[in-house]
């Protein structure tokens, strides 16, 4: 699998303000979800990760940029592609979009740590599918 992976998400009543406007926070939400779906179009999970390898992903570090807001009912897509691997660090960036406007970037920091939570370097078979996704 190489370049972007999407996910669809409609905005439901719960994720607004009372403006019927997206709160902030929850734009994060989005794209831990879509993180999540993108890892399992891998063949992992999070669960499967820790059994199986003993890591886990942690955000080091997250950068949202806030451009135009969601409204109420919009259907948004949110897109991750790997921008590069580094050691123990994991950077991807996301976008959600509505149609193909941006709304909101976010740049993650994912570091994989084991279980005393020590960064460790991705797995040989996680690390093979995402080196050809980075970003050249």
């Amino acid at each position: 699998m190489t370049g972007v992976h999407a996910m669809p998400l409609r905005v439901y009543y719960e994720d607004t303000d009372a403006g019927g406007i997206v709160y902030h926070a929850n734009y994060l939400r989005f794209a831990e979800r879509a993180r999540t779906e993108w890892l399992r179009t891998l063949g992992f999970d999070h669960p499967g990760l820790l059994e199986t390898f003993g890591v886990m992903f942690t955000v080091r570090r997250c950068d949202a940029v806030f451009l135009v807001p969601a409204r109420l009912d919009d259907e948004l897509r949110v897109e991750t592609r790997v921008a590069r691997i580094e050691g123990v660090r994991i950077h991807l960036d996301q976008v959600v979009l509505l149609g193909e406007r941006r709304l909101v970037t976010v740049a993650v920091e994912l570091v994989l740590v084991d279980r005393r939570v020590r960064p460790v370097r991705p797995p040989a078979a996680l690390r093979s599918l995402l080196e050809p996704m980075a970003e050249p």
